[in-house]
């Protein structure tokens, strides 16, 4: 009992030993979804509200499908940010950002005060918008009468993705959409400017022509293709049918003539 009341009173007159105490604090960011086009500028916001003498250790870091990896680090910026980044107090501004530069960051601030280290965060979505490049378009050179046709227009480096428009002989083709001019212009064709598809159920010889795509997205200049032609030809089917249709009314013509030429002899002709 003795020995117990002693242990006590040491605890009392020495104090208990204390450890440091964590805990979180406020790190703000003026904008945690940052658009900016390629070759341009960004700038990923992270504030605090700590004293200015205070000590503060800063990183920054980006948050990819393969792990995490430093982009400010030992008050120096590392990998590609080398070289085309700067520090705005915690904040950072990166210049000529490229579509590598896309993803999610991470802004991680310490300090350490009289109550001890305190911590704090902020997550940043950088996306970086490119301008489209040049579409590839597939058109047929012929095609037959009554027979599908589709015609396809795609790129794939814009972001946010491109929308399609196609042209004929230089006009803009309606996209058919049940009402409106475009249903007035009986539409035969049924173009998608998602995926930029021309697609013909049964082309016609007034479907022939020259034909090209455009892709824009709303970043730089839109980009078209080439012109190309399409010829669309009758099919052996339909020029029989055709020379069918020509020799019987030219038949039906030689009975018409003949006919009249009967009725009107004299009556005095043996026949």
């Amino acid at each position: 009992m003795a020995s117990r009341g002693l242990c006590l009173l040491l605890l009392v007159c020495l104090g208990v030993p204390s450890y440091p105490d964590v805990s979180g604090i406020s790190i703000e960011t003026d904008n945690k979804n940052v658009k900016a086009e390629e070759f341009k500028e960004a700038i990923l916001s992270c504030k605090h509200k700590f004293s200015k003498g205070m000590s503060l250790r800063i990183e920054w870091k980006k948050i990819q499908s393969q792990g995490v990896s430093f982009v400010y680090y030992n008050s120096e910026f590392t990998g590609d940010l080398r070289g085309r980044a700067e520090m705005l107090n915690t904040g950072i501004r990166i210049r000529n950002v490229t579509r590598r530069d896309s993803g999610t960051y991470r802004c991680e601030i310490s300090a350490k005060s009289e109550e001890g280290q305190r911590l704090g965060e902020a997550t940043i979505t950088l996306t970086v918008l490119v301008a489209p490049a040049t579409p590839v378009c597939e058109v047929p050179s012929s095609a037959m009468t009554g027979t599908v046709v589709q015609m396809s227009c795609k790129e794939t480096e814009g972001s946010p993705p491109s929308e399609y428009q196609w042209y004929k002989n230089g006009v803009a083709l309606l996209e058919k959409t049940g009402t409106g001019s475009a249903r007035a212009a009986n539409i035969t064709y049924t173009m998608n400017k998602k995926s930029g598809t021309l697609l013909f159920n049964t082309v016609t010889k007034n479907d022939t022509g020259e034909y090209f795509c455009e892709a824009s997205n709303g970043i730089g200049l839109s980009q078209k293709c080439s012109v190309k032609r399409m010829q669309v030809e009758e099919s052996s089917s339909q020029k029989k049918t055709n020379y069918q249709s020509t020799s019987e009314k030219a038949s039906l013509l030689r009975s018409i003539v003949c006919c009249k030429s009967f009725r009107y002899l004299p009556s005095s002709v043996d026949l």
